[in-house]
């Protein structure tokens, strides 16, 4: 771990020199309400910084297609072109609107399939969503379903997991997809490898892989006008210097794309080296351009990746978790279980002030437990709220940064988080926290990690 830490201390003293480099050239900073400019380079995103921490977290502003999108941002995932349980009008009332939402070529490209979407205008106009959209590649199901997966140069052929019919997905093949999708961000095809995989050869494999298949999109790329290409980077966990990591983002950013996207993580990791492949690439990856944490959305992992140097996320817990009957809330556990039989003698709502559907119109837990035994409404709610708890968060945190507080909304979020705890403050968060410029006060006492804490992940698909 002495030579992790190294390497650690060498990206992050790289890190403050050229953050005082920035600060002299600082086009990217501008006020809230700049006029968004395009370049040749990313003609479809012009990418605003207004607040910061530390050179790291940061406040600012998409400018897309269908609308500016405020960061830090959570994405909800609709992974087959919907948010289950969830109507489009639903997710715009003012207690949710998410400025953008993802959703995955793969699944779209099974069904309803993209030649479909596009006769319709392309799938903004099938869902009726007004806001953004970014589709994933596609390339995350190398992971999820490798048992039905066959991977070469050219491409990933999967059995259909609905009939077993062969599916060859190539770069250019989930870029033809993406532009018949018509989404405003689209994602590379990655060579996508479990990050808790004992392989090293495959990851080095992978990393190389997914800088050939990136330059291979980019060239099948034909709505560059409309839509922005991000890269995804690759490299398993290794942070050394000179290392897999490091050169997947030497020779990504050569290719100047509008954003970027660190891959490969929210597989099982420990903790402590969850972290620092993200600090490090915070640290390496353009200031002018978003950075995007793929699969990541437990509460506390956005906030301390928000703190790292994070704008965009997205992951099917908040929504998932809703379907089992579990609800996000403040405190030391973060969740509350409604199909249990305690909350059938609650009255009140699942958190107080929430303007969610659920708080505000007045479905208290014990109503909720109820529905949930059998009523669709019941876990629609339960989703509207966790959805809600997340979208706050995110906008907390960017209120925080604008109004310089940022650190101390982060003492206060971990020490509500881990009260009563007998751990404590695991020792990842103080480390992760510490290395962007936040450190913790003494009533929230470092404690080492547990095993539980170490190895926590968010669950994949939909």
């Amino acid at each position: 771990m002495e030579a992790v830490d190294r390497e650690v201390r060498h990206h992050s003293q790289q890190h403050d020199i050229d953050c005082h480099h920035q600060h002299q050239q600082q086009h990217y900073f501008q006020p809230e309400g700049a006029v968004p400019i395009y370049t040749d380079a990313s003609p479809a995103l012009c990418f605003y910084v207004h607040a910061e921490h530390e050179c790291r977290a940061r406040a600012g502003t998409l400018h897309l297609p269908h609308g500016p999108v405020r960061t830090p941002l959570f994405m909800p995932v609709g992974t087959k072109a919907v948010i289950k349980g969830m109507l489009s009008s639903q997710l715009m009332v003012p207690a949710l609107s998410p400025e953008i939402i993802l959703a995955n070529t793969y699944h779209c490209a099974l069904e309803p399939g993209t030649d479909l979407l596009e006769e319709f205008g392309g799938l903004h106009e099938f869902m009726n969503w007004k806001g953004n959209l970014l589709t994933d590649s596609g390339g995350f199901q190398m992971v999820s379903l490798l048992k039905l997966a066959v991977i070469t140069e050219e491409g990933v052929t999967f059995k259909s997991p609905m009939d077993g019919t062969p599916m060859l997905l190539t770069p250019e093949e989930s870029i033809a997809h993406q532009n018949r999708i018509g989404s405003d961000i689209i994602m590379q095809l990655d060579d996508v490898v479990s990050s808790v995989a004992n392989d090293d050869a495959r990851f080095a494999e992978a990393a190389a892989r997914s800088v050939r298949w990136l330059d291979r999109c980019v060239a099948a790329h034909a709505r560059p006008r409309q839509q922005s290409l991000f890269a995804i980077v690759q490299g398993g966990l290794d942070t050394s210097h000179g290392g897999l990591r490091e050169q997947c983002l030497e020779a990504m950013i050569g290719r100047n794309m509008p954003g970027y996207a660190i891959g490969g993580m929210a597989g099982g990791e420990e903790k402590d080296v969850f972290w620092r492949v993200v600090a490090q690439a915070c640290d390496a990856l353009p200031p002018g351009k978003p950075r995007y944490l793929m699969g990541v959305g437990y509460p506390l992992d956005l906030v301390v990746c928000t703190a790292l140097g994070c704008d965009m996320f997205d992951c099917v817990y908040p929504t998932r978790t809703a379907r089992f009957g579990v609800a996000l809330v403040p405190g030391p556990t973060g969740l509350l279980r409604l199909r249990g039989r305690e909350a059938l003698g609650e009255t009140g709502p699942i958190q107080e002030g929430c303007p969610c559907a659920a708080c505000a119109g007045g479905f208290g837990r014990a109503r909720l437990a109820q529905l949930l035994r059998g009523a669709a409404l019941g876990c629609q709610l339960v989703t509207a709220h966790n959805l809600c708890f997340v979208l706050h968060l995110m906008r907390s945190m960017r209120a925080a940064l604008l109004a310089g507080t940022f650190p101390a909304f982060v003492r206060s979020f971990v020490q509500t988080h881990f009260e009563g705890s007998a751990g404590g403050v695991p020792a990842w968060v103080c480390d992760a926290l510490s290395h962007a410029g936040i450190s913790l006060t003494s009533q929230t006492a470092c404690e080492h990690v547990t095993e539980a804490s170490a190895h926590r992940m968010c669950p994949s698909g939909d």
